[in-house]
């Protein structure tokens, strides 16, 4: 499958879908993940390890989380030297007031936002994909 770079592409082709699950935010300034977790992605940063886990995974193992999300994948191959998907997704989201942390992956682009406006951001995305396949 050749990866979609042309934006109107994009928007077009792009069928975002909610995982089942609600996934938090974790951070470890030791930088060591504990076993138990199976966290979905992972970032390095100075002051530590982040982690997106299943919620019920960071309950399970006491560990403090923030953002409980829920996670949405634009279901298009996205290229990863395309311009402006992601700022024109977000820009949808920011005048609905919705936050968003992205994360481009090599296939998909994904969306991790705020569990109760999940729904919200669905329809969103779907009027978006179906305004661009109107033309």
């Amino acid at each position: 499958m050749t990866a979609v770079r042309e934006l109107h592409e994009l928007c077009r082709q792009m069928t975002p879908s909610i995982a089942d699950g609600v996934f938090v935010y974790c951070t470890f300034s030791d930088f060591h993940l504990p076993e138990r977790l199976e966290p979905i992605c992972t970032f390095r940063e100075a002051e530590g390890l982040t982690a997106i886990v299943e919620k019920s995974q960071a309950e399970a193992a006491g560990v403090p989380y923030t953002f409980p999300c829920r996670l949405i994948t634009l279901a298009v191959h996205s290229s990863l030297d395309a311009v402006g998907f992601l700022a024109c997704i977000t820009g949808r989201l920011a005048h609905a007031g919705i936050s968003c942390n992205a994360v481009a992956a090599f296939h998909h682009d994904h969306l991790f936002v705020p569990e109760a406006r999940a729904a919200e951001t669905l329809e969103i995305l779907q009027h978006l994909a179906a305004e661009t396949r109107a033309g």
